[in-house]
């Protein structure tokens, strides 16, 4: 069993920046990648990043060059570096983690981008 802890969403201005933070716990021995997806409201929810366990990331195409995806090992917290954000990035963020080919999930963080 993995249990998954996001933080850091909250209100922010287009053109800010924010910094999602996700803390594993239990089983973290058996995550081979680690990822973060998105849900608008009303809308299906969208993988954003991934980050395997050798280091390799992956993005989605259209959010290339503004968001980043890393991991702390030393403190075992996985990160979303969300910068240049805009309206259309308003969703709720949600932290996975895959392992022993079940995925685990946490309960989401809320971003909205707003003036």
């Amino acid at each position: 069993q993995v249990q998954l802890v996001e933080s850091g969403g909250g209100l922010v201005q287009p053109g800010g920046s924010l910094r999602l933070s996700c803390a594993p716990s239990g089983s973290i021995f058996s995550i081979n990648v680690m990822s973060w997806y998105r849900q608008a409201p009303g809308k299906q929810r969208d993988w954003v990043a991934s980050i395997f366990t050798a280091g390799a990331r992956t993005y989605a195409e259209s959010l290339k060059g503004r968001f980043t995806i890393s991991r702390d090992n030393a403190k075992n917290t996985l990160y979303l570096q969300m910068n240049s954000l805009k309206p259309e990035d308003t969703a709720v963020y949600y932290c996975s983690a895959r392992a022993a080919s079940l995925s685990y999930w946490g309960q989401g963080t809320q971003v909205t981008v707003s003036s």
